[in-house]
């Protein structure tokens, strides 16, 4: 079968296409850029965007399933949902994957429901590649500085996201299903610290910022009113959903979810180690 994935270039759909490779599948990859999408060998690259529906009917040819994100730029509901989901229907597109990043309907997800494909939602909680946000100056400084300390997040390794993507897009049973995905364990923010530290074999500080410092840095890193207060909803009121652990990843791929020390000893040059 031939497997395309949007986003590809992304936190999840690299990992996806990679591992869709590895179990002997056909991928082809959409990505705005191929000349620097620096995807593996055997990856069939085309230029498109979900965004724009004049590049959909090339990239759904031949196509039996595919992964979508129900999102675009700066995080907006895709305008052209109905238009997506047609391209696919009438490319035979037999099933889908939705990688949503809201709890709520988006006009993708109405859309896919309708159109007589297999679908199956895919509704993971924080990334644990956010921390990278903390890179910098935990290598130039061994410090993490953040706010709300007390709100545990039971944030999921994005290659499981990937790996749950391709356990529906090429098995059976899934569909309809929404699949919430957490990692094995709720951390706080200095308990993440804590676990850089031991990974990284050295000192790692927690900081705590006040919500008015986190407001303004927030501020300076260009989010909108409107990002800010959802954050700060989501700092001081976190949704369940966001602090529980769930076995959804153990269950539909039949391994263990990664842990956050698994991800850290992956990703240890970005913090110096």
């Amino acid at each position: 079968m031939t497997v395309l994935v949007t986003g590809a270039t992304g936190n999840v759909g690299r990992p996806l296409v990679a591992q869709l490779l590895a179990a002997g599948h056909r991928v082809r990859a959409l990505t705005r850029n191929p000349a620097t999408a620096g995807l593996p060998e055997g990856t069939e690259v085309v230029a498109g965007n979900l965004a724009v529906t004049a590049t959909l009917p090339a990239a759904f040819a031949g196509v039996s399933a595919a992964h979508l994100i129900s999102f675009g730029d700066d995080y907006a509901p895709l305008a052209n949902a109905t238009e997506i989901v047609d391209a696919a229907v009438a490319a035979g597109v037999r099933k889908v994957t939705v990688l949503k990043g809201d709890l709520d309907k988006t006009p993708l997800d109405e859309a896919v429901a309708a159109g007589g494909m297999d679908f199956t939602y895919l509704e993971p909680v924080e990334f644990m590649s956010n921390v990278l946000e903390w890179a910098e100056s935990v290598r130039q400084e061994g410090v993490v500085r953040d706010g709300f300390p007390t709100v545990p997040s039971s944030m999921v390794h994005d290659a499981d996201i990937a790996s749950v993507a391709a356990a529906v897009l090429t098995g059976d049973g899934h569909s309809g299903k929404e699949y919430p995905l957490t990692g094995p364990e709720a951390l706080t923010a200095p308990e993440k610290a804590a676990v850089l530290a031991d990974v990284l074999g050295r000192d790692v500080r927690f900081v705590e910022l006040g919500r008015d410092e986190m407001i303004a840095r927030w501020r300076a890193e260009g989010y909108s009113d409107d990002d800010i207060d959802f954050f700060v909803m989501v700092r001081t009121n976190p949704p369940e959903a966001g602090r529980t652990v769930l076995p959804t990843v153990e269950q539909v791929t039949g391994r263990p979810a990664r842990t956050f020390a698994q991800w850290v000893r992956e990703n240890a040059a970005a913090f110096g180690g």
